[in-house]
């Protein structure tokens, strides 16, 4: 015993308790311990027959972590020092000296172990020495003394990675993860022995009630396992989401196969073949040159020497009537490439397109008619109005009431946004600087960049330009294209023209809704591509029928009629721009691998005049693709649907349509529409606002 200075009283004393497993050291916490006086001494004290009395209990305490325990303020004298819990240890006795701390070791004789065994993969038992990577590690922890009689008061506390078996808590095991140094942990749980003592009135129970507990550890190496050769081509792979075929993808398939006949290119393929070169006529040829041979007959223009852009116009008009109707017999399939296609996008089809299309998708009305299931919707809405059959070229049904069953079944399936987005490109204004230039009418302003062009290399077509020209007056005009733009999505034309525009009726949520739904297809492609998630289709549903609801809402006014008038005049300006004598006209990049002829005309004028310096190329695949889009989702049923499958198969029908029109949007306008931060106040401005600022911005860095 030594003297501490710390000691509240130098007349009394303290007292310092141990307890400790006796074989392995490991400290006991948590193990209750208690003080009694004893008047008789050591030298009168036999631990075999001292009972504790209550009236003699002087204090209690817990041990700690390092199973330690102190008690202070004890008077000098002879005292007995009880540990409380299991197993059954002897009382000591002790003698505190007063400014002296008194030590009290308990030595639990528990011979507390646990043996390791390993077992193979198989549940053999591994007789080496040391684990190998995959076999099973069996801990059975052991103490000596009469187990029976100790195991009902000693508990196994969970050990996180190591499983008890049922039939013996105290065996455990785990499976090894990984080679190296690893260690067997466990902790074991003693109950509180009854006591009298315990019941003495003002001892707080609360701690001494608690288990005592006794950690044990054994470390083990683990060996790598030996690997087994394997021979063979061994390969794994991940696939994406598996899908259903549904009926509406017949519809799409007609909408990709009729827009594509309405390009461009295959538009100046039946031009040539029609005027310049006979021997090139296909079988696809003959419906278009059939109608224009009866529009020719038809067709008239109120003034003289213009016979070449009659036909002009009347060839182009037979072309549009002819490609934009989707369920013209016969239908536009082709099942090598449409089943390529859907190969592509990982969407299977059950059976021919052609045949679910007709049998399953197109919905017959009370009146015997094969409609879409959108029109059949609308059908059912107007039970009262009868079926009209249109008779001849111009129909002479038109003046009944009614509906005419043509137009119902076969609708042509153009959207104006194509034109929208050529006019936003300067194909119309192209178009009006070169007629503006062969009037010999200077434009508007300080400098005319065509004033100083010798107009000569146009020779060859003063004819067709003359027609052109002096048929303006039958032509739309920009304010009327403009408000049917408005009418139909909500956005519209920037500039002098345009002024003082009064939309009665607008689509003012349009351009916030489809953008919307462009940034869900974004984010379902992630998901989509990553071959451990199953993408989520609803939310797309979602935004297919808003923007639906949308569209349908602008279906009226000029709806019917101008989209195709639009689409006819701008092809015609396409085909003139593509002539070979404009590019002697204007200054074109030879070297620029423009999809289109006549675009490489449009950027010479917009570089000339200092308009945008956006390529035109994004504008025309805005037009392309967005014309796609919107077909598709004006004219599915989408009001009735209420399973994802359809709008997850549609996200992946028009994936490279869609992210198509995300870049090329942002190439034009700027705003990002794939980016996580989503910015709606740039995403609902009109893109001709857009385009305006970065012209404003490209005059400032000038």
């Amino acid at each position: 015993m030594s003297s501490k200075n710390n000691l509240k009283d130098a007349r009394t004393g303290s007292l310092e308790v141990t307890v400790h497993e006796a074989r392995t050291g490991a400290p006991v916490s948590n193990g209750a311990v208690s003080v009694y006086r004893h008047p008789s001494g050591i030298d009168s004290f036999e631990a075999a027959r001292w009972t504790p009395s209550y009236e003699a209990l002087e204090a209690s305490a817990v041990t700690g972590s390092a199973g330690e325990a102190t008690v202070a303020n004890l008077a000098p004298g002879s005292y007995v020092v009880v540990y409380e819990h299991y197993p059954l240890t002897e009382p000591r006795c002790v003698k505190v000296d007063g400014g002296c701390r008194a030590v009290v070791c308990f030595q639990l004789a528990l011979e507390l172990r646990a043996e390791l065994s390993y077992e193979t993969v198989d549940c053999q038992a591994n007789t080496c020495s040391v684990a190998r990577v995959a076999d099973r590690v069996v801990a059975t922890i052991r103490f000596s003394g009469n187990q029976s009689d100790l195991k009902p008061h000693v508990r196994l506390l969970p050990t996180p990675g190591w499983t008890a078996r049922e039939d013996d808590p105290y065996v455990l095991s785990r499976v090894v993860r990984h080679a190296g140094p690893q260690q067997f942990e466990a902790v074991l749980a003693f109950e509180r022995r009854p006591s009298a003592a315990a019941l003495a009135p003002g001892i707080n129970m609360a701690p001494l009630a608690a288990p005592a507990m006794i950690g044990i550890r054994q470390g083990f190496v683990a060996d790598e396992r030996t690997p087994s050769p394997i021979s063979g081509n061994i390969g794994v792979s991940m696939t994406r989401t598996e899908t259903e075929p549904t009926d509406d993808l017949p519809l799409w398939t007609l909408i990709r196969n009729s827009t594509d006949a309405m390009s461009f290119t295959n538009y100046l393929n039946f031009m040539d073949a029609l005027f310049c070169t006979p021997a090139n006529r296909t079988a696809a040829f003959d419906a278009k040159s059939q109608l224009f041979e009866q529009l020719r007959q038809r067709r008239a223009l109120p003034f003289n020497d213009s016979e070449a852009y009659r036909v002009l116009k009347v060839a182009t008009e037979a072309f549009v009537m002819v490609n934009c109707g989707v369920l013209s017999q016969p239908n536009m399939f082709n099942p090598v490439e449409d089943q390529a296609y859907l190969d592509r996008r990982d969407i299977p089809a059950t059976r021919d397109l052609e045949t679910t299309f007709n049998a399953d998708y197109l919905e017959t009305t009370v009146d015997g008619t094969k409609v879409l299931p959108y029109l059949a919707i609308i059908r059912r809405k107007l039970p009262d109005v009868p079926i009209h059959l249109l008779r001849g070229i111009e129909g002479e049904a038109d003046m009944c009431f009614g509906i005419v069953q043509q137009k119902l079944a076969n609708p042509c399936l153009l959207e104006l946004i194509w034109s929208y987005w050529h006019e936003e490109g300067m194909l119309v204004q192209t178009m009006n600087a070169i007629t503006q230039r062969f009037q010999n009418v200077r434009a508007l302003g300080r400098d005319d960049p065509l004033a100083n062009l010798e107009i000569d290399p146009l020779r060859p077509l003063n004819n067709l330009i003359w027609g052109y020209t002096q048929d303006e007056q039958h032509r739309l005009t920009v304010v009327r294209r403009n408000y049917e733009y408005d009418h139909h999505y909500g956005v519209r034309l920037d500039g002098k023209a345009v002024q003082h525009f009064r939309p009665a009726d607008t689509r003012s949520k349009f351009l916030e809704a489809f953008h919307y739904l462009l940034r869900l297809c974004t984010a379902f492609y992630r998901q989509d591509d990553d071959t451990t998630v199953k993408a989520d289709a609803f939310p797309v549903l979602n935004g297919l029928k808003e923007v639906h609801l949308i569209l349908s809402q602008g279906a009226h006014n000029q709806f019917g009629d101008l989209p195709s008038t639009a689409r006819i005049e701008m092809l015609m300006q396409q085909w003139m721009l593509a002539r070979p004598e404009f590019r002697e006209f204007l200054p074109t990049r030879i070297m620029v691998a423009y999809p289109e002829p006549w675009m490489d005309r449009v950027d010479a004028m917009k570089k000339l005049q200092g308009w945008s310096d956006t390529s035109v190329m994004h504008f025309r695949s805005l037009a392309m693709f967005g014309e796609q889009v919107l077909l598709s989702v004006r004219y599915g049923a989408w009001s009735d649907i209420y399973e994802p499958t359809q709008a997850f198969n549609w996200a992946r029908f028009w994936r490279p349509q869609i992210q198509g029109y995300i870049h090329a949007y942002r190439a034009a306008t700027g705003v990002d529409l794939t980016v996580d931060a989503r910015d709606p106040k740039a995403e609902g401005t009109l893109p001709s606002i857009l385009l305006r600022r970065r012209l404003e911005q490209q005059a400032r860095m000038a």
